[in-house]
C-alpha cells in the first residue's frame, strides 16, 4: 500500500492508499521539534490502531510545505517501514506545465492540488485550499499551472485580530444563526465566515474574468466544508484532494524510480 503524507504549516495529512482506494486518513499536529523516531513511532502505532502492520507499506510520497520537517519525514517513514520516500520537488513528472515565474517557488501543495484537479476534471479549475493560507491555484484547459492568489487563512486572520484586540476572546469558527450578529462571539463569526465567503466569491470571479475561460471550482482544505454552503462559486468539495493528487503523482513517478 502506498501512504501518501501531506505536511502543512498547521496539520500533516497522512493517507494509506490500496491501489486507487483510499482506505484509511489520519492526521497530526505539525510539530517542528518532533524527531525522526517520534514520527517513525507515531506513524506505526497509527497503522496497528486501525489493524494495519507496518509491512503493508510498500511505497511512500510526501508533500511538504515545512523544509525543516522534509528529511525528518524521509527519515521517519525509512525507519518505520525500510522504504524510501518520494519527495514532491523539481524534477518530479507532474502531467502539467508550471508556468509561474519560477517554478521553484510553488508550493509543494499546490502542484498536488492542481495535479489533482485537472485530472478529476479534465478542463479549466480552480482550487480554492482553506489552510494555514487560503490559496487559489488556476490551470488552465491544456494542463497549465497558471498561478493564483494568496490570503492569509481564516485561523490565522483570526488569531491576529484576537491579538491586537484586548475586548476579543478566542471563539469556535462556527456558522452563527444570521448574519447580523447579536453579540460578539457571532458577530465575529459571522465575519469570519460571511466575509470570507464573500473573499472567496469575490477573488474567483476576478480570477475567471481575467482568465476567459471556464472553470470548475473545487474547495480542499480543512474549514472548506464549513465555508463551501455560504459561497456561490465552490461547486464542490474534496477535502482529500491533495492526497489524491499525491497518489496520482507517485504513480507517474514510480516506474522512472525504478529504471
Amino acid at each position: 500500500m502506498l501512504l501518501a503524507v501531506d505536511i502543512g504549516n498547521t496539520n500533516i495529512a497522512f493517507g494509506l492508499y490500496r491501489g486507487e482506494a483510499l482506505v484509511q486518513t489520519f492526521r497530526s499536529e505539525t510539530v517542528r521539534a518532533r524527531t525522526a523516531d517520534e514520527y517513525g513511532v507515531f506513524l506505526r502505532q497509527m497503522l496497528a490502531l486501525r489493524g494495519f502492520e507496518a509491512g503493508a507499506v510498500s511505497a511512500s510520497i510526501i508533500a511538504s510545505v515545512v523544509p525543516p520537517l522534509t528529511d525528518v519525514m524521509v527519515d521517519a517513514i525509512r525507519q518505520a517501514f525500510a522504504r524510501e520516500a518520494l519527495v514532491v520537488g523539481p524534477g518530479l513528472k507532474t502531467g502539467i506545465s508550471i508556468l509561474y515565474e519560477n517554478p521553484r517557488d510553488v508550493g509543494a501543495d499546490r502542484v498536488v492540488n492542481a495535479v489533482a484537479a485537472f485530472e478529476r476534471f479534465h478542463t479549466g479549475v480552480i482550487v480554492v485550499d482553506f489552510g494555514t493560507a487560503t490559496t487559489f491555484d488556476c490551470i488552465s484547459p491544456k494542463a497549465e499551472y497558471l498561478g493564483g492568489v494568496i490570503v492569509p487563512g481564516i485561523q490565522v486572520s483570526l488569531d491576529g485580530l484576537l491579538a491586537r484586540a484586548a475586548k476579543l476572546s478566542r471563539i469556535e469558527i462556527a456558522v452563527p444563526p444570521r448574519v447580523v450578529g447579536r453579540n460578539t462571539t457571532h458577530a465575529l463569526q459571522s465575519g469570519i465566515v460571511h466575509g470570507y465567503a464573500s473573499l472567496v466569491d469575490g477573488v474567483v470571479e476576478k480570477l475567471i474574468s481575467e482568465l476567459g475561460f471556464e472553470c470548475h471550482v473545487i474547495g480542499t482544505g480543512g474549514l472548506a466544508g464549513l465555508m463551501a454552503p455560504h459561497t456561490r462559486c465552490l461547486s464542490e468539495v474534496d477535502d482529500t484532494l491533495t492526497l489524491y493528487g499525491l497518489r496520482i503523482l507517485h504513480e507517474r513517478n514510480a516506474i522512472q524510480r525504478r529504471k
